[in-house]
């Protein structure tokens, strides 16, 4: 037990020592190292970077990284949050609301003059007395062309349209 805590120490000495190394390294032992633990080019000529992720790397490879389940939350938090894989701002958020509406949601747009009703039924929408599958189906129904039907209807991007209230209970 004793040699085994023995060698635990010396790993642990041998990391630290190559952690501290890496502030000491010129760019090229940098770029070198890097394809050595991550078997590509790095990314970025950026000095600081480059030595923050070789010393992950390092820790990752003698004690093991994160595991799956923990990757995965930290992806769908980044994405949810408007991050990249990167931790970058200023990736496309995912949108945050029910894509669909609730039965009995009436949706009014006006189009070429004319004011448009679309009531939310259980499988789809009414228009008109028809059924449709989606609101994209409405949307090319009223405008003869294709169109992102929630789009076309104000459930993104703050188009201009009004949701009543149903007069009947579903």
């Amino acid at each position: 037990m004793a040699k085994q805590l023995n060698t635990t120490r010396k790993q642990k000495n041998g990391i630290l020592a190559q952690l501290a190394r890496l502030e000491q390294l010129p760019m090229e032992e940098l770029k070198i190292r890097w394809q050595a633990l991550f078997g590509n080019e790095p990314p970025v000529a950026n000095r600081k970077y480059m030595v923050k992720r070789l010393a992950y790397r390092i820790q990752e490879i003698a004690h093991g990284g994160l595991p799956d389940e923990a990757k995965h939350r930290m992806r769908r938090f980044l994405e949810e949050e408007g991050y990249d894989e990167l931790g970058r701002p200023g990736a496309k958020p995912k949108p945050k609301t029910n894509p669909q509406p609730v039965a009995g949601t009436v949706f009014v747009r006006e189009w070429d003059g004319e004011q448009h009703e679309v009531r939310a039924v259980g499988n789809g929408f009414e228009y008109r007395g028809k059924q449709y599958r989606s609101l994209s189906a409405v949307a090319r129904e009223i405008t003869g062309t294709r169109w992102n039907g929630p789009k076309f209807f104000g459930l993104r991007d703050g188009v201009n349209v009004k949701v009543k209230e149903s007069d009947e209970r579903m």
